[in-house]
């Protein structure tokens, strides 16, 4: 049985060994992404594909992804997060093995959307059970602690794929998550609590309208927006179509979702609690802002400065090292300033420390650039924890799941349109002659989001208290309005 999180029983050795099992389990799917784009290029080779068909090696993993994370609540909740976890790493892992065995494009296609939905179970569990299982007080410290993974991953990532691409085969670049996944496995079925729901308390009955709805609409929008990469941007058929038709088919979710209340596959009058609210615009323009950094610096390295993949990602270190030393402090300053200061100081800090790049030429020092990297990092690392965490402070443990899908799909779906429109900057201002001007538009469209970001952000609540200062035992009336409804 799970430990009730608010009534302080849970204790720190039993949430050590949970954070440590979720974060080995978790780190594959992060570091996996960052892994396989870096070996894009050897997969065309390998697999004697056009690039136009091998990037559905990372579209189709994103895609499936993001269709898999409205799932996660409805499935929390009739099978259990212990389950469910392990069922999400283990279809991972064995995905993985599959895409090393890979025979041809399909194949591997196939394979990589397999490990996307398994992913994408992942990472909003991730959330849910270190959020479920720590008293308001240690929120903060636990998101610290759970959220490593996403500072590691675009380390690790790029430097181990890098390595497997100088020594090993291609088939290395799967093969990697085979052994940390079953270990992660193993540290799951040891640490985690068994939290299978009893049988008396019924199954509850997945919302299949709200299913396709929803499904169709992150689908449509991520396509749409994927292809804006190419010649004509936002104007092309292939983007406007599919993003717009996914914009209205959310909509339609919306409503329907409304009407269903607790019964619908995402409960979307959470976003009437501000907390969750303000949390969700906020991490929408930042999944915006990390997105497009993350796709923009390695481009930066490569092809203005003329790196390899394996030196552009050493290169990036030092943002990835600015990122972990955050997470030693942020806690404490959150304690003394509360979220809605640290998040704001942290993005205007990234957003000073991506100006050099938008001014940055083919000439830039090196050791400035690393120095600039290493605050951004900080700055960002800064961010991620008290946004993370305001979106659980005003709710009851039950509604937990509900509030890391919708985190999750407002970071993934501003990702996806922070990339594009980068993207598009990059390639509607790039020419033969000066390549650079491409960079510094993407650059300051970054920034720009970057402080629009710093502006959401000034609606957190000021300190890390619920905003009604209550507990789980404050009678229904005095909490929000979605925490006390029930149909």
């Amino acid at each position: 049985m799970v430990v009730n999180p608010h009534d302080g029983a849970a204790t720190t050795q039993s949430t050590g060994r949970l954070l440590v099992a979720l974060v080995v389990g978790g780190i594959t799917a992060i570091m996996d992404t960052t892994i396989v784009a870096i070996g894009m290029h050897t997969l065309t080779e390998a697999l004697h594909a056009p690039v136009s068909t091998l990037q559905w090696v990372s579209t189709g993993y994103l895609l499936a992804l993001a269709v898999a994370i409205p799932f996660v609540s409805w499935a929390q909740t009739r099978f259990g997060g212990k389950r469910l976890w392990l069922f999400a790493l283990g279809l991972f892992t064995v995905s993985s093995a599959l895409c090393a065995l890979s025979w041809s494009a399909a194949s591997l296609i196939a394979f990589r959307v397999l490990q996307g939905f398994g992913g994408g179970i992942m990472f909003p569990l991730m959330q849910t059970l270190v959020m479920q299982h720590v008293d308001r007080r240690g929120m903060t410290r636990a998101m610290a602690n759970v959220s490593l993974p996403i500072a590691l991953g675009p380390i690790i990532g790029p430097v181990l794929g890098g390595v497997v691409l100088n020594w090993l085969s291609w088939h290395w670049l799967f093969l990697i998550n085979v052994p940390i996944g079953v270990v992660g496995w193993v540290l799951a079925m040891a640490f985690i609590t068994d939290d299978r729901p009893r049988p008396a308390a019924g199954h509850p009955r997945l919302d299949l309208v709200g299913a396709v709805l929803l499904s169709l609409a992150l689908a449509g929008m991520l396509y749409g927006l994927s292809n804006a990469y190419d010649v004509g941007g936002f104007h092309r058929a292939d983007v406007l179509v599919p993003a717009l038709v996914g914009l209205a088919l959310l909509a339609g979710f919306v409503a329907w979702a409304r009407r269903r209340g607790s019964r619908a596959l995402i409960d979307v009058r959470l976003l009437a609690v501000r907390s969750v609210r303000v949390s969700s615009v906020t991490l929408t323009l930042v999944g915006a802002t990390l997105f497009s950094a993350n796709f923009l610096l390695p481009l930066y390295f490569q092809s203005l400065r003329g790196y390899d993949a394996l030196n552009a990602a050493l290169l990036l270190i030092p943002q990835g090292i600015g990122s972990q030393l955050s997470r030693f402090i942020v806690s404490s300053l959150v304690a003394r300033f509360g979220p809605r200061l640290t998040a704001v100081a942290g993005l205007l800090i990234s957003a000073a420390a991506t100006v050099p790049f938008a001014l940055a030429g083919t000439d830039t020092g090196l050791w400035l650039l690393g120095t600039v990297l290493f605050v951004r990092g900080f700055g960002m690392g800064v961010v991620l924890i008290p946004i993370m965490t305001g979106a659980y402070v005003d709710i009851a443990r039950e509604h937990m799941p509900h509030a890391s899908a919708i985190t999750r799909i407002v970071q993934q779906l501003g990702g996806a349109f922070g990339t594009a429109l980068v993207a598009v900057a990059l390639t509607s201002r790039a020419s033969t002659a000066r390549p650079r001007d491409g960079f510094d538009a993407a650059f300051w469209w970054t920034i720009a989001m970057t402080l629009a970001a710093a502006v959401a952000a000034l609606f957190l609540a000021p300190d890390e208290r619920p905003t009604a200062e209550r507990t789980d035992a404050t009678p229904a009336s005095r909490q929000p309005a979605i925490v006390a409804a029930g149909d």
